[in-house]
C-alpha cells in the first residue's frame, strides 16, 4: 500500500484542527466592553493613574493605528511594527481624551519597541518556547474602533516565516472585520503570559498571523530596554478572556496606540 506523502498528511491535519476552530467560533464570543464613564473626556486624568504626572497631550483627531503592551513598569512598550510605519509621533492612549507622546526606540524585523515618560504594569512572558498544537490564545486590544478582544486556537509555525499562525474562535460580540486595530496586540496563553504579538489577520480564512515568543525578547534586546518583574498573571478562558481583557485595558498595561498630527 502506497505510503501518502508527509506535506499531504500535514496539510490534512491543519485543515481539520481549522475545521473545529470554525466550528467552535460562534460558541466563544466575549460581551462588549463596559462603555466609558459619561463626560470622562472632559475630566483630568484620575490621580490613581501611572500617567497622573507623566507630560500628556490632549488627543486632537489622531488616527487610530493599533495596540501596544507594557514590558517595563517605566515605560517600554512593544507593538507591531506596522502600527509604526509612516506615524512621525506615536502617542498611547492612556485616558479619554488623553495620551502620552512616545518615542520608537527601535524597530527590529515584525516588532516596534516604544518608550514613554511613565509606565504601567508589565505583562510576564511565558516560559515556554512555542505554544502546543491545540493550545488556546487570548487576544486584548482595540479594533479602530474601541475595545476588542479575540480568541484563538494555535495551529502551528507559518511555514516559510518566522511567524506562529493561530485560528480565530471567538472575538467581542460586534466586532467586525477586519481586526487591523489589534496588531501588536498580545497573544496571553491560558495562564495569562505572553506567547507572542498579534500581527495581521486573514478575514477569510479565520486566521491570525503572530509573533513568536523569541521575537520579542530579540527586539527589547535589540532595543537595549529590559523587563521589570511583573506580578503573578491571572488564568484565562474562553469564559473569561472578555473580563481579562478589560482587566489589562483599565491597568493600561494593554493601550491603544494613535499617531499625532504633525
Amino acid at each position: 500500500m502506497p505510503r501518502l506523502p508527509v506535506w499531504l498528511i500535514y496539510l490534512t491535519i491543519v485543515a481539520a484542527m481549522l475545521l473545529v476552530a470554525l466550528g467552535r467560533r460562534e460558541h466563544a464570543n466575549a460581551p462588549k466592553a463596559p462603555p466609558p464613564v459619561p463626560g470622562a473626556d472632559q475630566a483630568p486624568i484620575a490621580p490613581t493613574s501611572p500617567f497622573a504626572n507623566a507630560p500628556l497631550v490632549r488627543l486632537p483627531a489622531a488616527t487610530a493605528k493599533g495596540t501596544a503592551f507594557s514590558m517595563n513598569d517605566h515605560g517600554v512598550w512593544l507593538t507591531a511594527q506596522s502600527v509604526t510605519r509612516r506615524c512621525a509621533k506615536p502617542a498611547l492612549v492612556v485616558a479619554d481624551g488623553w495620551a502620552a507622546p512616545a518615542k520608537l526606540a527601535v524597530s527590529h524585523s515584525d516588532i516596534a519597541v516604544l518608550t514613554t515618560g511613565a509606565g504601567a504594569p508589565a505583562l510576564p512572558l511565558a516560559t515556554a518556547a512555542h505554544p502546543k498544537s491545540g493550545d488556546n490564545g487570548f487576544l486584548a486590544g482595540f479594533s479602530g474602533r474601541g475595545p476588542g478582544e479575540v480568541a484563538a486556537l494555535y495551529l502551528g509555525p507559518d511555514a516559510g516565516r518566522d511567524r506562529l499562525a493561530w485560528a480565530e474562535i471567538g472575538r467581542t460580540d460586534g466586532l467586525k472585520d477586519p481586526l487591523a486595530g489589534l496588531a501588536g496586540a498580545p497573544v496571553l496563553n491560558a495562564a495569562g503570559e505572553v506567547t507572542g504579538m498579534a500581527l495581521e489577520d486573514a478575514p477569510r480564512r479565520g486566521r491570525v498571523d503572530a509573533t513568536t515568543r523569541e521575537a520579542l525578547t530579540d527586539a527589547l534586546a535589540a532595543a537595549k530596554q529590559q523587563r521589570t518583574t511583573p506580578e503573578p498573571a491571572q488564568p484565562i478562558s474562553l469564559d473569561t478572556y472578555g473580563m481579562a481583557a478589560d482587566s489589562l485595558r483599565r491597568d493600561l498595561s494593554v493601550v491603544e496606540v494613535v499617531c499625532l498630527p504633525r
